[in-house]
């Protein structure tokens, strides 16, 4: 990989891990943020699934507490450079989660507006791949924290 590739996609890298160390902090800086909203107004095959989650008080504490924290050591390795490869399955997983939630399928209807016109294809599954192609390319062997954990390793 050239030096630019490597510089563009540690940039990509760490746009994508403000997004969710930025998503987290309001989160948690919001005393009375809760997952409920937007549980509650999933749609799709696994909707029910959701429902429960918010309907459930003890679930969704815990559901809030995951997420919130979640996205807050996300995006932290991956801006850091540490973790990288941890952090961005998870990631991967948890917009996987928001995606299923809300996929913009036909027929499909939300309460909570949209600041698009999607169809299948979202904001969320593009982040998830483009966290994807962060995945195989390793610029944390190179850029980040990891470097030394990964060299420590090797040597």
């Amino acid at each position: 990989m050239t030096k630019n590739q490597q510089l563009t996609l540690v940039a990509l890298r760490l746009a994508i891990g403000w997004h969710f160390l930025y998503e987290g902090l309001v989160k948690l800086a919001n005393p009375n943020w809760t997952s409920a909203g937007y549980l509650l107004d999933s749609g799709g095959f696994m909707k029910t699934f959701y429902f429960n989650l918010a309907s459930n008080p003890g679930v969704l504490k815990v559901v809030d507490f995951l997420n919130i924290w979640g996205l807050i050591l996300i995006g932290s390795g991956m801006i850091l450079g540490a973790f990288t490869r941890m952090a961005i399955i998870s990631g991967i997983v948890l917009l996987v989660f928001y995606y299923l939630s809300h996929p913009h399928f036909v027929g499909l209807k939300y309460a909570l507006p949209s600041d698009g016109s999607y169809l299948v294809v979202n904001k969320t599954l593009i982040e998830a791949l483009a966290l994807g192609v962060l995945l195989v390319f390793p610029t944390w062997k190179e850029w980040g924290l990891d470097r030394w954990i990964w060299r420590k390793m090797e040597g």
